[in-house]
């Protein structure tokens, strides 16, 4: 999940705020009708505590209208103002948005199944287990290495050799920059299910090549051949035309 700063982006105490939607990527500037606010005092000494704070947005904009979770937890205190009390937030603690989960991309349909599950499945698990998300990974890398170049089966850290000559430099950089890091690049010649030590940023380094090479291999790929496909259709069109 983002991390973000909730008191700034959504300030209630403001009459309007500036707002981007993570859905339609529009600017809006939101208003008290566009925001639902829950909260959820925890006491732990009187009048003190801690306030779980849920805020649904709703997205200004006419074609979207989707809506935006933020999940904020506060220092609070409970202000008594006779017959009525209200929570006052002293300082925010941590603050996510919890839904949509913009870290995790969609990939086109055209990608295979097996590789956009694998990938969705180390997105979702990044930050609770960086070991298994790393391992998951590494399965996907394996499996789009094979998928897409065809490559003889071996183990991963082969394949990657197996496809130096066939990918451009950048590319093949890339790949070896993130297989020379730490132990990422200790256990690829091993079984791709053997969960290894790595930290979160390592873990983040392998989902980040995941999206480099589906975005150089499998959608460049796919765009050109709509392009070429295009060029063809016109060129059939005028020779059509040529012959009536």
């Amino acid at each position: 999940m983002e991390k973000i700063e909730l008191e700034k982006c959504l300030n209630i105490n403001t009459n309007a705020i500036a707002w981007k939607c993570p859905h339609c990527n529009s600017f809006s500037t939101l208003n008290s009708n566009d925001i639902e606010i829950s909260n959820n005092f925890h006491e732990l000494k009187e009048h003190c505590g801690y306030n779980l704070q849920t805020k649904f947005v709703f997205c200004p904009n006419p074609e979207c209208k989707k809506y935006t979770i933020y999940v904020s937890v506060y220092k609070a205190q409970k202000i008594l103002v006779p017959p009525h009390a209200y929570i006052k937030n002293i300082e925010c603690i941590d603050g996510k948005m919890y839904y949509p989960d913009k870290k995790i991309r969609k990939f086109p349909d055209y990608i295979p199944e097996v590789i956009s599950n694998d990938y969705k499945e180390a997105c979702l698990i990044a930050d609770l287990s960086p070991k298994a998300s790393a391992t998951i990974s590494r399965r996907c890398l394996q499996g789009i290495i094979r998928d897409f170049w065809k490559v003889k089966p071996d183990n991963l850290n082969k394949e990657i050799d197996q496809i130096k000559d066939k990918i451009d430099r950048l590319t093949y950089n890339a790949i070896d920059s993130v297989r020379k890091i730490g132990n990422i690049g200790a256990h690829m010649e091993k079984d791709i299910n053997l969960i290894i030590d790595v930290d979160k940023n390592e873990s983040f380094l392998l989902i980040n090549l995941l999206e480099i090479l589906v975005d150089n291999w499998y959608i460049a790929r796919h765009e050109k051949e709509e392009r070429l496909a295009k060029i063809k259709t016109i060129a059939d069109d005028k020779d059509k035309m040529k012959k009536a």
